[in-house]
């Protein structure tokens, strides 16, 4: 069983906006695991995070990045619900963060349900086709590339992508952090993505 320790608690903290011996119960019910934590919460009803998730984000603000010398730019929509929330210094750095990370990292879609059913089968046929190049055994190989899938997700989905200010985080967690602070449901909306010559 993992330690609990007073950072692990913050973070759970953080990103579920739960009060602190809520989390650190949750914690020690699920040996450490913070994933496992988070749904712990979510089921108690406890996660304020969860609760946020359900109410409409109509307000929020589009972003601008252009970096390069002018050879990439990007334009982001991140929602919330109220225009007070948009125009706090927090929600802002967010919006900003969001968009120089889509520069740099170049997502394709914004979460995994975004991506398109041909383009998972596509790349299911080729990961597929690679297990069975490198000669794994039939009985592993599905599980191999299920791993390359989730893998296939991280470069692709802005959200699952490494935070690139913090790759110790998700873009998720980033978002999640500043809902938790501002008490309100925020959600990248849309994207879009220029870079000359491509």
């Amino acid at each position: 069983m993992a330690t609990i320790t007073p950072q692990l608690v913050k973070e759970l903290r953080e990103r579920t906006g739960a009060g602190m011996m809520d989390c650190k119960k949750a914690l020690e019910a699920t040996g450490g695991d913070i994933e496992e934590a988070i749904q712990w919460l979510r089921k108690k009803g406890l996660s304020q995070a969860a609760k946020l998730a359900e109410r409409t984000a109509k307000e929020g603000l589009v972003g601008a990045y252009i970096h390069g010398g002018g050879r990439i730019g990007v334009l982001v929509e991140i929602s919330c619900e109220t225009d007070f929330v948009a125009r706090t210094e927090d929600f802002q750095e967010l919006v900003k963060d969001v968009a120089m990370h889509i520069a740099a990292s170049n997502p394709r879609f914004i979460r995994r349900e975004d991506v398109p059913e041909e383009v998972l089968r596509q790349e299911q046929e080729i990961q597929l086709a690679r297990v069975r190049e490198e000669g794994k055994p039939e009985h592993v190989a599905q599980r191999i590339v299920e791993g390359r899938m989730a893998k296939f997700f991280e470069e692709v989905c802005l959200l699952e992508q490494p935070f690139v200010k913090d790759p110790q985080k998700t873009v998720a967690e980033r978002v999640q952090e500043t809902s938790a602070k501002l008490g309100e449901k925020i959600e990248v909306r849309r994207f879009a993505r220029f870079e000359v010559g491509r």
